[in-house]
């Protein structure tokens, strides 16, 4: 063949290929022209079918550049809501989403067929609630009406991919909450099929897990290659084959993942099978990694953790966990000590049933580690949590200041020579006085404990310990102390103790020392420091628990003083702590006296004057009962202060006539007055503040036994009156307690109660339109609820309010009384020298018939009312000049909308009886 020809064979081609090319290159640009409008009715006719959330975006493209050579369709700034109970906010936001088609279904089908989803710097926000409804239940599981149209379906996707994204998933119900940056996926499979295997490529930047507000990993970097097959009829994942990578962590992970109607099935197992101990150490939170960088760390260890079974918030089901952690060999070197940690051994097998503590199982069958030739061996079986069954058995001979700079622990100057060897077996049971057959000695020596909260240490630490109980119960229990000993900021403190029959505990007790509160507390703290305590003591304590309790004084030898300053009193039953300001106790056998003791609570002060009892045992022991007799002085005293700070929602427990609060509000909670407490004192306090009441010169008698409170002669002056009460109060629980009082209270003007005292204008409304003066003899009973106000259903009881003279102005009621009976004097009655008896139950206010007279009328009432303000009245009104004859009556409505007709007839009230009793 000639030059020439093969010449013209070779234009020839190229010029083909030339158009080829050109064709191809039209049917790119043209193709997506052609077939828009038939692409996008498709795309939104199947947003319309398959999804039941909002979707909205900016702009909608189709081009096959974006993602080439697949022809895609895309959404930009898309932004698709959540399901119910979420609709109103975001699941998935994205710059751009795009939806590769299948070609062939342009031009040979009538539906358009997408198999391939892309989302690029997108934001998925996973939310499930308490009752476990979550935001994803957006697509709609319709089954075709006609197998054979199963094929003209819109959606056969083939590829997944995220690019640049962040989830983060936040489920109240399981306390799991997660947060992934940076996240990379490539998801294949034929996710058309019922069921189908994903194959699965994962990255992440930055992994966060938090469950129940712990974190437990903390900006971890995942690499991830999963195989899963996916069953999307019954939601169901099952993990066949997951490698990850957690740092430098390989972990399998493999198992299975259903959704139920009210929550979850699992059956997880993640495994790491001789992993190196330095790789484990890489998915440790941050904080360590300055650590592991300067220490070198040897040996294997195994992980495996299993979690199986149902996930039910509702019905409180949960899934049974088992963790199980083995190293061998281990070897931690922290910045090349000449003393490493070496046979770092450690076996522990843990199983929660049901997520159930109280069936906690933890079986650590080796805990062991060498520093040259220290050691430290422990293994031990416990078995429940409120009474768990204990095998345990520690020995050690180590050098705590060797172990602390081999691991490296941080802020933390430890020294001493620790020698233990302690053997325990059985069961812990304090409502049934068991504890575990034991014994033991722990020994310390030379210690020293500094850290970075507070420059001088607490030196010269000597602990000698032994423990004996050879018969498992309380009564064979010994502990002796002999010595404890500690020097901090140059003065020592000494303790030596002799502890035996915890059932009727024998104690002998020595302590001697200064010790300044705020300075040791920042040795360890400094956190929460706001205190400046101290303490100082030289006490003698020897006796027997019963011999305190019955006042066999002559067998007790107590002797001492103990002298406070600023020191803070924590108690389960107050919300804020009791500062004791300065107070020097004197120790006599088993009393405590104290003088000019005084103390602060919030805004309160006090000075105290008196004795206790029984102190030894009240501390040690929750059945001691303290008693005592002392006065108290105070300037200002706040009593809701005292109230405890247990949230309730009250629209939660509550029906609409227990308070008359609004059921939206939240309760405090009631004041607890402590049942191991028998105290008198004698109270005197300038200004006593309560529920919006400000009292003025209060004093009385009150005593605190079991539980209740009950005030003798107690008086006070409130809005400018003398006030005598008895009362008894005794809390149920932190929402509820019961209460009765006798109250009498002279010629106090009737306005201002009615202005300043909120139960007065709940219980006496028509008071707002009177004005004069008015005495009160009463006596109720009833129920009050966590906010310390009176449940209207429960009060009970009765009394007389004497009318003195009281100008009524304005009240609806003779209003509506004054316009039936076409008289204009009975509007504004003036009425004096008047005895009202009332009587009160079930939220009904029982009127009993009383007369007055005014402007020549004698008008006469009788009848009930209810505590919300219902009326049913009878009123006969005597006419002028001496009320012989006379017009009846009934006054039925509300105080707010009375209505007045001409008769006799009436209907009762519904009464409301209080449930809670």
């Amino acid at each position: 063949m000639t030059a020439s020809k093969k010449k013209s064979i070779l234009l020839k081609i190229a010029k083909y290929l030339g158009i080829t090319f050109a064709v191809i290159l039209a049917l790119l640009f043209l193709t997506p022209i052609v077939f828009a409008d038939k692409i996008k009715e498709q795309i939104k006719k199947t947003a319309n079918e398959k999804l039941s959330a909002e979707l909205n975006y900016s702009d909608v493209s189709v081009s096959f550049f974006r993602h080439f050579p697949s022809l895609t369709l895309t959404l930009s700034d898309l932004n698709l809501n959540g399901s119910t109970p979420y609709k109103n906010e975001k699941f998935i936001t994205a710059k751009e989403v795009s939806f590769g088609i299948n070609v062939a279904s342009l031009i040979f089908s009538k539906a358009v067929k997408i198999d391939q989803i892309y989302l690029s710097d997108s934001f998925i926000n996973v939310k499930v609630n308490a009752k476990g409804e979550a935001n994803y239940n957006i697509y709609k599981s319709t089954k075709p009406s006609n197998p054979k149209d199963s094929s003209e379906t819109s959606l056969k996707l083939e590829r997944i991919e995220i690019l640049n994204s962040k989830i983060i998933y936040d489920d109240l119900s399981t306390k799991v909450h997660f947060d992934a940056f940076g996240f990379d996926y490539l998801g294949k499979g034929d996710l058309n099929k019922a069921v189908f295997d994903l194959y699965s490529k994962a990255k992440i930047e930055k992994l966060n897990i938090v469950y129940e507000g712990e974190p437990y990993l903390m900006n971890k970097k995942i690499d991830a290659d999963l195989i899963t097959k996916v069953n999307v009829n019954s939601l169901s994942f099952f993990f066949q084959q997951n490698n990850l990578k957690i740092n430098q962590l390989l972990v399998d992970f493999k198992g299975k993942f259903d959704f139920l109607k009210d929550g979850y099935n699992m059956d997880f197992v993640i495994k790491s099978d001789n992993s190196d101990l330095k790789d484990v150490f890489t998915a440790f939170p941050p904080k360590y990694v300055t650590w592991l960088s300067k220490t070198e760390i040897k040996g294997n260890t195994s992980l495996l953790l299993t979690l199986k079974g149902d996930y039910i918030a509702s019905k409180n089901i949960a899934p049974d966990l088992n963790l199980d952690i083995k190293i061998d060999s281990g070897f931690v070197n922290y910045n090349k000590s000449a003393f490493p940690v070496s046979n770092l051994n450690l076996d522990i097998k843990t199983k929660v049933p049901s997520l159930n503590p109280d069936l906690v199982t933890v079986d650590a069958k080796n805990l062991s580690l060498n520093i040259k030739k220290d050691y430290l061996k422990s293994k031990f079986y416990i078995k429940g949590a409120n009474t768990p069954d204990i095998n345990g058995d520690f020995k050690a001979k180590i050098d705590l200041q060797k172990l602390t700079k081999a691991l490296g622990i941080p802020n933390l100057e430890l020294k001493g020579n620790l020698v233990g060897d302690i053997k325990t077996k059985g069961k812990f049971d304090q409502k049934n006085k068991l504890f575990p057959v034991t014994k033991g000695t722990i020994d310390l020596e030379n210690g020293y404990l500094k850290t970075k909260y507070y420059p001088n240490p607490i030196t010269n630490i000597i602990i000698k310990t032994t423990i004996d109980n050879q018969k498992g119960t309380f009564e064979d229990l010994k502990i002796k102390l002999k010595p404890a000993q500690f020097t901090f900021e140059g003065k020592p403190v000494f303790v030596q103790a002799d502890l035996s029959d915890f059932n009727d505990l024998a104690y002998e007790i020595k302590a001697k020392g200064e010790l300044d509160v705020n300075k040791i507390y920042k040795v360890f703290s400094q956190k929460g420091l706001d205190l400046d305590g101290f303490v100082k003591a030289d006490l003698v304590l020897k006796g027997k628990q019963s011999d305190a309790e019955k006042g066999n004084y002559s067998k007790l030898y107590n002797k001492g003083t103990l002298e406070l300053r600023n020191i803070g009193i924590a108690s389960e039953y107050l919300p804020k702590k009791f500062i004791i300001k300065e107070g020097i106790f004197k120790i006599n056998q088993d009393k405590m006296s104290f003088n000019n003791f005084l103390a602060a609570y919030g805004q309160s002060d006090f000075k105290m004057n008196g004795y206790l009892q029984n102190v030894f045992n009240y501390a040690t022991t929750k059945t001691g009962v303290l008693r005592g007799s002392f006065t108290v002085a105070a300037r200002y005293i706040n009593v809701d202060e005292f109230m405890s700070s247990t949230p309730v929602n009250t629209s939660a427990t509550q029906t609409k006539t227990e308070t008359p609060a609004s059921t939206a509000t939240k309760q405090t909670g009631v004041i607890i007055i402590p049942t191991n407490l028998n105290l008198q004192l004698t109270a005197n306090a300038q200004k006593v503040y309560f529920d919006k009441l400000n009292l003025q010169n209060a004093v009385g008698n009150l005593s605190m036994n079991k539980g209740k409170l009950t005030m003798q002669n107690t008086g006070f002056d409130l809005i400018g009156c003398k006030v005598a009460m008895n009362a008894n109060y005794q809390a149920v629980t932190t929402q509820k307690a019961n209460f009765d009082y006798n109250i009498k209270a002279s010629d106090f003007d009737i306005k201002r109660a009615y202005n300043e005292i909120e139960v007065f204008r709940k219980m006496a409304s028509a008071a707002e339109k009177a004005q004069g003066i008015v005495s009160l003899d009463y006596q109720l009973k009833g129920r009050l609820n966590g906010n310390m106000e009176p449940v209207y259903p429960s009060l009970d009881g009765g009394g007389t309010l004497s009318v003195k003279d009281v100008k009524v102005r304005g009240l609806k009621m003779f209003n509506a009384v004054s316009k039936q009976t076409s008289s204009e004097a009975i509007k504004n009655p003036d009425v004096s020298k008047v005895d009202i008896k009332t009587k009160i139950k079930n939220n009904i206010m029982t009127v009993e018939r009383f007369k007055f007279k005014f402007a020549g009328f004698r008008p006469r009432i009788e009848g009930t009312t209810s505590l919300d303000g219902k009326l049913n009245l009878k009123m006969r009104l005597g006419l002028p000049p001496l009320g012989i004859f006379g017009i009846p009556l009934t006054v039925t409505g509300t105080q707010d909308a009375p209505k007045v007709k001409v008769g006799r007839k009436t209907e009762d009230l519904e009464e409301t009886k209080d449930t809670e009793q």
